[in-house]
């Protein structure tokens, strides 16, 4: 499908006056699910990385959609998180508790109460299935909207603060901790990662793989919650933020000492669980492509996002400039 050149020049003005003004002001997520999204795409084969680096820009700056839907769609906000200590008194293993498969997780627990504390590793599976779908059907609307999608709740999946109630500290005097573990951080500490993280592999479960990812999301968080808690003891206080400039905006964040004092407790976890989201999005990808017959992407190579695909991710940002988030607030 062709545009005109003023029709698309006037389509990139609005999504760069809008992702301008909403950047300057929002989460981790923006950076954190971009970086993720981007370098997934290198861990592809041949017959599929093709496609997707001539897609990369879509793919990249649409990671953030369902944190954009967020603040536009009732029900979106269950889709990122899973509150998975919520199912268990003291001593219990969450992970036997709590049934893998869905419909069997609805009957013991209903599924009001799941979508209350979330679902993540069960969405994740669902989108698998449908990118899956989509590439049967070559259909490249689909195909890239679902792989960014994808690739950011994957991502969440990897955050130990994406598996608790006290979810941003906020049972334990440590309200705050969520933003600074997912974006101030990896927005910091980024540039000393490695990102060569190896080429993308078939997974043959992705419901009992999702799973583990949670668990090991869920095993790191003693250590997330606990050296903030030593560390608050020993930092001095009046030290522990600083105010830097966000755009044109002059925000309090945590100083870069205190900062790289409690990464450096963390002995890279943060790089590791940021990497690994990596891999797993790049093998998410291809099991779906594979799952699919490995339909031939070279067909698609001239074919763009539509007219339409457009004007839905325009919409999406409208709805979202200036909205009330609709679920849980973790950044504050």
């Amino acid at each position: 499908m062709k545009f005109t050149f003023k029709y698309i020049l006037s389509l990139l003005i609005i999504a760069f006056v809008i992702s301008f003004s909403q950047e300057t002001v929002s989460s981790w997520g923006f950076f954190g699910h971009k970086k993720i999204n981007r370098m997934a795409v290198f861990t592809l084969p041949p017959e599929m990385i093709k496609f997707y680096k001539k897609n990369i820009e879509y793919i990249t700056e649409h990671a953030v959609d369902p944190d954009k839907r967020r603040y536009a769609v009732d029900g979106e906000a269950p889709r990122h998180y899973i509150d998975i200590d919520h199912y268990v008194h003291s001593g219990e293993d969450p992970f036997e508790v709590m049934p893998k498969k869905w419909f069997d997780a609805v009957e013991k627990f209903s599924e009001d109460t799941l979508q209350e504390y979330g679902i993540v590793p069960w969405h994740v599976n669902v989108m698998v299935l449908r990118l899956t779908k989509a590439f049967e059907a070559k259909d490249v609307d689909k195909i890239l909207h679902l792989s960014a999608d994808l690739g950011h709740y994957v991502g969440d999946s990897h955050v130990p603060l994406h598996t608790t109630e006290n979810y941003n500290g906020q049972l334990t005097g440590q309200r705050g901790i969520h933003g600074f573990w997912e974006s101030r951080l990896p927005e910091l500490k980024h540039k000393d990662y490695d990102f060569f993280v190896g080429r993308a592999e078939y997974v043959e479960n992705i419901l009992e793989d999702e799973w583990e990812t949670v668990r090991g999301s869920f095993n790191a968080l003693d250590s997330v919650l606990g050296f903030e808690r030593i560390l608050n003891k020993e930092f001095p206080s009046d030290q522990k933020y600083s105010h830097e400039n966000r755009g044109t905006v002059l925000v309090k964040t945590y100083s870069e000492e205190y900062s790289t004092k409690y990464h450096d407790m963390m002995n890279g976890m943060v790089e590791r669980r940021l990497t690994r989201s990596i891999i797993k999005v790049g093998s998410y990808w291809y099991t779906a492509w594979v799952n699919a017959g490995q339909p031939d992407l070279n067909e698609l190579l001239e074919r763009g996002p539509s007219k339409k695909q457009l004007e839905e991710n325009l919409e999406l940002d409208k709805s979202y400039r200036g909205s009330k988030i609709k679920g849980r607030e973790h950044q504050d």
